[in-house]
């Protein structure tokens, strides 16, 4: 029997922290992400647990934190679009690939050294977790200094477009291995998994994208808004192909994770009209903004033991993961900027911006946690190490770019760069929701 009332507890005690020292986080400059997992820290088992029934993720919670996660991926999702992929220049592909095969390489041969007894999978998983620029945190910090709109601002969220559709196409494929094994066959059969899923994705956005700009799906389209009555009709099929979307990854071996972060890409601007897009966008958003962000990052929280780093060996490991975290990447990100011909202060920026962690790496530690292929204090580990970098990246950027935060201007070159055929258009769903 559900107790009704310990749970409604549970979720206004929650959101109501987490909104509130998200708040107080963003004021400070930090995302708000950084005060919502510090909520589930402290009313978590670390600290207050005990005293408010909050000692973990239990059966009650466990439906509103898949919600939220699911949420979270759509979201992510819908903020990439197959045409924005086409736009983007090829040096910002090269530092969107490069800033996560680098650390995922070497981090599948660093942890292994410093975190004893994983098994290949869990190596290579933990490495993944490490290897993600966060796009919601990338773009709310361009927002904070003013950068959304200059060159810099769109090569960042065009390399972080890149970086997190490489890496969950990644998650997709170690996962269905993980169930399957590392064979030869094993593999080529996962690839062709994700293939196929990738295909059918592909396929119905074009034919959606198609069918729109003809005579006969212009008409088709004014018919059915005439008959439809339903409010928010769009928001519903927009629910209905990502839950479809998540059933065939599924169905296909592949993590939920994978469906519900591709179906955005079912629905945008060239497929379902800019209009549609953006109402559809403004409703997902406010709800998944206002509700499901704040408690998913105090699910992390609350899932998190930070007695479990409590040793002189956890300690160690955790500040050596930290070090590779951000180094890996500040060092790739860098010296990829300077090859790009940025200037030495920007490319130092470069390298601390794509340095921050967020949701979608989070989702995955959650999934990996509830399946059994990280345990408790694996998780612990990979989401204080994210949060370490979160909170360290935005400071660095600032202080090596010379701008402050709610900064109207950049003091960076606003010039064209022949490099950069993206299009600030990418940053528009990203910088305006909320404080990620």
């Amino acid at each position: 029997m559900v107790d009704l009332t310990g749970f409604i507890v549970g979720i206004f005690v929650l959101l109501t922290a987490a909104v509130l020292v998200g708040e107080l986080f963003s004021r400070l400059g930090q995302a708000a992400l950084v005060g919502q997992l510090l909520v589930g820290i402290v009313l978590g088992p670390t600290f207050l647990g005990s005293y408010f029934g909050l000692t973990g993720v239990n059966d009650e919670l466990a439906g509103i934190q898949f919600l939220a996660t699911f949420f979270i991926l759509v979201m992510a999702g819908l903020e990439i679009s197959p045409e924005q992929l086409a736009s983007t220049g090829a040096m910002s592909g090269l530092l969107g690939v490069a800033v996560f095969v680098g650390p995922f390489l070497i981090g599948a041969f660093i942890v292994p050294i410093v975190v004893h007894g994983l098994s290949f999978t869990a190596t290579l998983f933990i490495s993944l977790t490490l290897s993600i620029t966060a796009l919601p945190v990338m773009g709310v910090m361009l927002r904070e200094f003013g950068l959304t709109k200059t060159r810099l601002g769109v090569m960042l969220m065009s390399t972080s477009v890149i970086n997190e559709l490489a890496a969950v196409t990644t998650f997709a494929v170690l996962l269905r291995l993980n169930s399957s094994g590392f064979g030869w066959s094993e593999i080529l059969i996962a690839v062709l998994s994700v293939g196929v899923f990738l295909g059918a994705v592909l396929s119905a956005h074009m034919t959606l994208r198609v069918t729109r700009e003809t005579r006969i799906g212009r008409s088709i389209r004014k018919r059915l808004t005439g008959m439809w009555k339903s409010r928010n009709s769009g928001f519903a099929i927009l629910m209905v192909l990502a839950l479809g979307s998540a059933l065939f990854s599924q169905f296909l071996g592949l993590t939920f994770l994978v469906g519900a972060f591709y179906a955005g890409l079912l629905i945008t601007p060239a497929s379902a009209g800019p209009r549609e897009h953006r109402s559809i966008s403004q409703t997902f958003e406010v709800m998944t903004w206002g509700f499901f962000i704040p408690l998913f990052f105090a699910f992390v929280g609350l899932g998190m033991n930070l007695r479990t780093l409590a040793t002189p060996q956890a300690l160690l490991t955790f500040g050596v993961l930290s070090v590779f975290a951000l180094s890996s990447k500040f060092i790739i990100g860098t010296g990829v900027a300077r090859i790009l011909n940025w200037s030495r202060s920007d490319s130092y920026s470069i390298g601390f911006f794509v340095s921050s962690r967020g949701a979608v790496e989070l989702a995955m530690a959650l999934i990996l946690l509830d399946l059994g292929i990280f345990s408790v204090e694996i998780f612990t580990l990979v989401a204080a190490v994210g949060l370490v970098t979160t909170i360290i990246s935005p400071i660095g950027a600032g202080y090596f770019g010379g701008f402050k935060t709610g900064s109207s201007e950049s003091p960076l070159n606003l010039s064209p760069s022949p490099n950069l055929r993206g299009s600030p258009a990418i940053l528009a769903d990203v910088a305006d929701p909320g404080d990620d």
